[in-house]
């Protein structure tokens, strides 16, 4: 009872932050199926030993332990990947504003060389 509990709870969060805006549709349909999956081992926990027994594993708690490692090594590599990528762009935008900056200083220059006269050292139109 208490899976399904905490599976209801796992749900109404991730529908929570969903509403809120604090969590992205990409990341939370992983999360929703977790909790959606979690709800049901609650009600039926000899479901889960038949399952093991299936695919060859000696009890329901060593595949729910050897999934919950799989789902999290997966998320960790996911978002490794994101900061990865998240790095890349980073990079990327840095150098446009350096050059950006650049740019602005160069237009500055000759804006201030075009506002003074060099044969006369005084200020010319505006």
């Amino acid at each position: 009872m208490l899976t399904s509990v905490t599976g209801v709870f796992l749900v109404a969060c991730i529908v929570e932050l969903l509403r809120r805006r604090k969590l992205k549709e990409k990341y939370a349909f992983l999360w929703v199926l977790t909790g959606l999956v979690i709800i049901p081992l609650g009600f039926f926990p000899s479901g889960l030993d038949s399952v093991a027994r299936a695919v060859g594993v000696a009890s329901g708690v060593s595949l729910i332990l050897f999934l919950s490692v799989a789902f999290l090594f997966i998320v960790c590599l996911q978002l490794s990947w994101e900061v990865g990528h998240l790095e890349e762009e980073g990079r990327t935008l840095s150098e446009e504003v350096a050059l950006l900056r650049l740019d602005v200083e160069e237009l500055r220059e000759q804006l201030a060389t075009r506002r003074t006269d060099p044969a006369t050292g005084q200020e010319g139109r505006k």
